[in-house]
């Protein structure tokens, strides 16, 4: 899938004072992506507290997010969990008219073997109605998904055409890239270790950084796969600080407060997360007018 290549971003879900979802804010950030170079756009991940939204309010951003973007960008819709059997549940009643993929994070909580891993999207691959690109995320799942077992996957079922790998580990990565079919999709997870990922093969990422700084690191990317190394390292070098800071006391309470300063939305999350720390929001304020 060509619409995979380049620079996914996780969007945000912007919440108002009173924690009602911010219809606006919410055009704004992805309008925001759009005007500044990003390729496709991921809704209802991690990073838009998909887990502390209703089914009406999931609706609300769905309908959002397509109307705004009127078919500019590839979407990709998460759907993900830890009930087999439930995740196809809301595959076949989710309206998937304008998504080209679903995002499938591996089953959290339950910490199953690699066979139930394989096993959960062994079944979700035959009853999916769009392609799948599953989401390897240890820090949050408390289960590695081990390159042969993503490479089992990807040879077994034609549906499964990508991963999302956010363990952190690049050695990792590169055994999924020199395992996996060549046409398989290998996106980087981790903002930090993106443009090694994609020197070593990988196809690009779905990013929360390139949210804040879309033109940038979606240039860095762009780079990166056109192996202009050095051009590509400066801009890694130069955005690297905020990487940091925005993770430093979670997402995306950090990268909420990007777009505050930036004037784009206000930076509510929902608990049982809380927004950034003043001395923290110093330093996101503070790079930020640097780098613009």
């Amino acid at each position: 899938m060509k619409e995979l290549v380049g620079t996914g971003v996780a969007l945000i879900t912007p919440f108002k004072p009173d924690l009602s979802v911010d219809v606006s804010g919410l055009e704004k950030v992805v309008n925001y992506q759009i005007d500044n170079g990003i390729d496709y756009l991921v809704v209802l991940g991690t990073t838009a507290e998909s887990v502390t939204l209703n089914k009406q309010e999931k609706q609300l951003v769905i309908d959002t997010i397509v109307k705004t973007n009127n078919g500019r960008l590839p979407l990709v819709l998460g759907i993900g969990g830890n009930d087999t059997m439930a995740v196809i549940d809301e595959m076949r009643h989710t309206d998937l008219t304008h998504f080209a993929a679903i995002l499938s994070v591996s089953p959290m909580y339950n910490k199953p073997t690699q066979e139930g891993i394989y096993q959960h999207f062994a079944a979700i691959a035959q009853m999916a109605p769009k392609p799948i690109i599953l989401y390897n995320v240890p820090g949050r799942t408390a289960s590695n998904m081990l390159p042969e077992t993503v490479a089992r996957l990807a040879n077994d079922f034609e549906s499964i055409v990508a991963i999302k790998e956010a363990a952190g580990d690049i050695v990792q990565a590169m055994k999924l890239i020199a395992s996996c079919p060549e046409n398989f999709h290998v996106i980087s997870g981790d903002d930090m270790i993106t443009l090694p990922m994609v020197l070593a093969g990988g196809s690009g990422v779905i990013s929360v950084i390139g949210e804040g700084f879309p033109r940038e690191f979606s240039k860095m990317v762009r780079l990166g796969l056109e192996r202009k190394v050095d051009e590509a390292y400066a801009i890694h070098h130069k955005i690297a600080p905020a990487i940091d800071y925005i993770f430093a006391e979670g997402n995306p309470a950090g990268i909420k407060a990007v777009f505050k300063k930036l004037g784009i939305c206000d930076d509510t999350v929902r608990l049982p997360l809380v927004g950034v720390s003043d001395s923290l929001r110093l330093k996101i304020s503070e790079f930020t007018d640097a780098f613009s």
